[in-house]
């Protein structure tokens, strides 16, 4: 793991982002919580997302659907026979490893095909597998498939019958529920469902901290288009979809450079996609994987009306033509934006002579905490208590931290590490004219206001205006 993994993660558990899952026993690998600074950005970066894709749009609907489904589901869906990853196991330290991240994916592929020829498939993976990373030996079993889905029983009794699984992805639910938001809010081709909420893969090989996890959030869109008549139809939609990614990724403040858009070749699609496009960061660990976008056609609807004998099809309401739509996927993870939000803004500011700040140089309308309410002096009743009332003027609006420990210049590091945007200082000359200091985070500019401006200028600056602190002194 890189040096500047490391510090992200220090740094994260430090000040209350991510903590590992049931530390006082022991942890449990690859299991996180997130504490109250992770809990505020996760939900900014959802309640933003939620904003601009749902609330903002008029051919948007949202919908929650449950997380354990009926298991016709999954078979409809494909996941009960082909949701598999490949797992070999070393037999010298019994380590068990994904075998197509042993080698590439597209190698992986092309193995596949030439041991099918094979009758010895365990010499063939020693023979062209590399060694295990965990003990450096070369000595697998023959790969099998490893099913991903959480499997659980629904009822008192544990048997085939009762068996159910913790939904693997959040598509599903909103494709069951086509035909119910069709009749309830009777939208017109083309309009999209959305849905944030938690999925469950049972992960060979869950790595690089928050990345890859068996339980994760996604923020996913099944968009609803027209049978298409040509190709062009479909990929007008898909690129206009590219295009909101790219302008998603550009609000929260990740520069192009750091995004490489991989078009996936046609034998590693998966087997609803027709074409997937993966945006992949530039995490400290490597390229790998941030969002995913998919012509997933009609496969979904199709498989789903053949399993159920549901009409799952769309009624043109001027031809009166049925059939079933085609279907753009933009899909987001929560926990691999919020690792990228935070790789992307974490800082070690050199500021001369020896002094450095760390500074999380988030957006401010994604900062956790937006203001922290600073009295200059800890001891003096008359500043505290000033400061008291301010914090209770804004905290009902604007999500307010109070600090009075230790010296104020501690006080300003100690908000700027958290990314928190304005601070507010309190001090003798706030009993005499009521006026109060603010202190913007990146440019550490001070400028002196009257307190009763002070909600309508934190509203202003969390939107991002700053020029308060550009003026001329």
């Amino acid at each position: 793991m890189t040096d500047k993994m490391q510090r992200i993660i220090s740094f994260c558990k430090e000040k209350g982002f991510v903590y590992p899952n049931s530390l006082i026993y022991g942890g449990m690998a690859n299991s996180w919580d997130y504490g109250p600074l992770g809990i505020e950005l996760i939900e900014n970066i959802k309640r933003t997302w939620w904003d601009r894709f749902v609330r903002g749009r008029t051919d948007m609907v949202g919908i929650s659907s449950a997380l354990i489904m009926n298991p016709k589901v999954w078979e409809a869906s494909g996941h009960t026979s082909g949701f598999c990853d490949p797992l070999v196991e070393c037999k010298s330290c019994h380590a068990r490893h994904r075998a197509d991240h042993l080698v590439s994916e597209s190698d992986w592929k092309k193995m596949e095909v030439e041991m099918e020829k094979e009758d010895d498939k365990e010499g063939f993976v020693n023979k062209n597998l590399p060694s295990c990373p965990n003990c450096e030996k070369k000595d697998y079993t023959a790969p099998r498939n490893f099913n991903l889905m959480f499997k659980t029983f629904v009822g008192p009794v544990e048997n085939d019958a009762s068996v159910a699984y913790l939904r693997p992805e959040t598509a599903q639910g909103m494709f069951v529920n086509f035909s119910n938001v069709l009749s309830s809010t009777r939208r017109t081709l083309p309009f999209g469902i959305a849905q944030i909420g938690k999925a469950f893969r049972n992960e060979i090989t869950p790595k690089n901290y928050i990345f890859r996890t068996r339980e994760f959030e996604q923020m996913e869109i099944e968009y609803f288009i027209e049978k298409p008549e040509k190709e062009e139809d479909w990929q007008e939609h898909f690129e206009y979809w590219r295009e909101e990614m790219r302008s998603w990724l550009d609000l929260l403040g990740i520069d192009r450079k750091n995004i490489k858009e991989n078009d996936i070749p046609r034998e590693e699609l998966a087997h609803y996609s027709k074409k997937t496009v993966d945006f992949e960061y530039h995490y400290p660990f490597g390229v790998k994987e941030l969002y995913g976008l998919a012509y997933r056609t009609d496969y979904d609807l199709k498989n789903h009306e053949k399993m159920s004998g549901e009409n799952m099809k769309y009624r043109d309401p001027k031809t009166g033509e049925e059939y079933w739509p085609h279907v753009i996927e933009p899909t987001f993870g929560v926990e691999r934006t919020l690792l990228a939000v935070i790789t992307e803004h974490y800082d070690e500011e050199d500021l001369g002579d020896g002094d450095k700040r760390t500074v999380l140089r988030l957006p401010f309308f994604l900062s956790p905490v937006k203001a922290a309410v600073l009295p200059l002096l800890k001891n003096k009743s008359e500043l505290t208590k000033k400061a008291g009332e301010i914090f209770e003027e804004l905290s009902c609006d604007i999500a307010c931290h109070y600090d009075e420990s230790g010296s104020i210049g501690k006080r300003y590091r100690r908000q700027d590490e958290i990314g928190t945007p304005v601070c507010i200082t309190i001090d003798h000359d706030t009993i005499k004219d009521d006026t109060v200091t603010l202190r913007e985070r990146d440019s550490m500019k001070q400028v002196r206001i009257e307190k009763s401006r002070l909600k309508e200028v934190l509203k202003d600056v969390v939107k991002g205006d700053t020029s308060l602190f550009r003026q001329d002194a």
